[in-house]
């Protein structure tokens, strides 16, 4: 299984950005998804998950901003991020709980500026 991310980039406050994660192998659509960040200094930090039936959870520093989807035909999980903060920058990451078992991207840097 590998997963790539793409979209990183740079990106204004108040801008919108969206980071797509693509899955190649053997990916079944009852996978849950999901992505992480990391920036300087700090713990890698959730950000967003969905669930095989679309169930999702974020964390409480992006709720309202940020919005995960998945469309299983392309075997892809997307990251929309609306009115990025500064905060925001880091890598971004995404996964996919296989059976258990968690397959990471190799990371995707976002840097919020003016």
């Amino acid at each position: 299984v590998q997963l790539v991310e793409s979209g990183g980039g740079l990106v204004q406050p108040g801008g919108s950005l969206r980071l797509p994660c693509a899955a190649f192998g053997s990916i079944f659509s009852d996978s849950s998804l999901g992505w992480y960040r990391l920036s300087p200094g700090k713990q890698r930090e959730f950000v967003a998950f969905i669930a095989s039936r679309g169930r999702t959870n974020y964390a409480d520093s992006v709720k309202g901003r940020f919005t995960i989807s998945r469309e299983d035909a392309k075997n892809t999980v997307y990251l929309q991020m609306n009115s990025p903060k500064l905060e925001d920058t880091a890598v971004y990451y995404c996964y996919v709980n296989l059976r258990g078992i968690l397959y990471w991207g190799q990371g995707t840097q976002v840097t919020v500026a003016s």
